[in-house]
C-alpha cells in the first residue's frame, strides 16, 4: 500500500473521532427535544457555562469578583486555593442540577401547552442569558482547562503503525483526547439507552416523550421529569464542555460547537440517542475525506465548513426525519 493511503486511513480515523466530539454536543439536543418536544438552541451555551464554572472552581476564582470589585472597590479575584479536578467536576455538576430545577421553576413551569415555537424562543433568550450571565459570574476572558486528560499525538499508536507506509508515512497520528472522548461516548451512549429502557424513571421519560397528556393521567410529573432531563442534558453539556473545552480552551466560540451538531441531528434524527452518535461519524468522516479527497485538491480548501449542511439539506430533502428519527403521519 502507498502512504497515500494509510494517510486517507488517519484522515478517515480522526473524522470518526472529531464526529464524536460533535455527537457530544448533540446528545444533549436529542435528550431534551425526546423527552419534552423542544429544541434547546441553549445547548452549546450550557456547555461553555459547565466549562467555564469548571475552570473556575478548579483554580478558586471568585464568583462575580468583577461585579464585586466595581462596587465596593475591592482586589477580590481568586480565593487562593486550587481544587482537584474531580471535586471541581462534582462541584459544576451540582451546578448543571440546579440550573435544571431554576429552568423548569421559573422558564417551563409556564410555558405548559404553549406552541413549540415559543419555546424555542424561550431557549434562545436562555442562550443569550446563561451566556451573559456566566461572563459576568468568571469573567469573559479565555481560559485553560486542565483535568488530566493527556492531549497531543498518541505516540504509541504512532510508533506501532509507522512500519505500514512507505516514504513519508510515520505511522498515524491520532489526538489521544480524541480517543478518550470516543471511549467516553460509546460508555455515555451505552449508558443513557440502558437508563431509558430499563430503569423506572427512564420508561416515564419515554412515556412523556410519547404522549404528554397520557403520562400525566396515570401519576407522571411532568415538571419532575422535566427536572430530570434537564439534569442529565447538563452532565452531557459538562461532559461535552470538558472535551472541547480541553481541546480548544474555554472561550465564547465554545457556544458555538452548537451550530455544528445541527446537521448531526439531522442525520441521525431528534429522538434517536444512538442516531447522534452515527450521525456524528458521519459528519466528521465526511468533511475530513470529502476536504481530502476533493476540497483540497480541486476547490482550494475550506470544505470543512460547509459539508455537513450541504449533507445535511440532502436529508431534509429526502429523508427529513433522519437515518434513525421516528417519522411523524398526522391524520387530518
Amino acid at each position: 500500500m502507498s502512504a497515500g493511503f494509510y494517510f486517507g486511513v488517519e484522515v478517515f480515523l480522526n473524522g470518526l473521532m472529531a464526529g464524536v466530539m460533535y455527537s457530544l454536543v448533540a446528545l444533549g439536543f436529542v435528550l431534551i427535544f425526546k423527552a419534552s418536544g423542544i429544541f434547546n438552541y441553549a445547548q452549546g451555551v450550557m456547555a461553555l457555562f459547565a466549562a467555564m464554572t469548571l475552570v473556575g472552581f478548579q483554580n478558586g476564582q471568585v464568583p462575580f469578583a468583577h461585579l464585586i470589585n466595581t462596587i465596593f472597590g475591592t482586589e477580590l479575584h481568586h480565593f487562593g486555593w486550587h481544587l482537584p479536578a474531580f471535586v471541581a467536576i462534582l462541584m459544576s455538576l451540582g451546578v448543571m442540577i440546579l440550573f435544571a430545577y431554576i429552568v423548569e421553576r421559573f422558564i417551563l413551569k409556564h410555558l405548559v401547552n404553549q406552541e413549540p415555537i415559543i419555546l424555542f424562543m424561550a431557549t434562545i433568550g436562555l442562550a443569550y442569558f446563561m451566556e451573559g450571565f456566566g461572563d459576568l459570574m468568571w469573567g469573559s476572558e479565555i481560559k485553560k482547562m486542565d483535568v488530566g486528560i493527556p492531549q497531543g499525538g498518541n505516540l504509541w499508536i504512532e510508533e506501532s503503525t509507522a512500519f505500514l507506509g512507505g516514504d513519508g508515512f510515520y505511522g498515524f497520528y491520532l489526538d489521544t483526547l480524541d480517543i478518550y472522548a470516543t471511549v467516553i461516548a460509546a460508555i455515555l451512549v451505552v449508558s443513557l439507552v440502558v437508563f431509558s429502557k430499563y430503569s423506572k424513571t427512564g420508561r416515564a421519560l419515554r412515556a412523556v416523550a410519547d404522549d404528554h397528556q397520557a403520562a400525566l393521567s396515570v401519576g407522571i410529573s411532568l415538571r419532575t421529569i422535566w427536572v430530570i432531563v434537564w439534569a442529565i442534558a447538563g452532565f452531557v453539556a459538562l461532559v461535552a464542555g470538558i472535551m472541547w473545552g480541553s481541546k480548544s480552551g474555554v472561550q465564547f466560540s465554545l457556544s458555538l460547537i452548537a451550530l455544528k451538531a445541527l446537521p448531526v441531528l439531522m442525520l441521525g434524527g431528534f429522538t434517536s440517542i444512538p442516531g447522534a452518535i452515527i450521525g456524528g461519524m458521519i459528519i466528521g468522516v465526511g468533511e475530513k475525506m470529502f476536504e481530502f479527497l476533493i476540497g483540497a485538491p480541486f476547490l482550494g480548501g475550506a470544505t470543512e465548513n460547509w459539508f455537513a449542511y450541504m449533507l445535511a439539506l440532502l436529508f431534509l430533502v429526502f429523508r427529513p426525519q433522519g437515518l434513525f428519527g421516528e417519522k411523524i403521519i398526522e391524520r387530518v
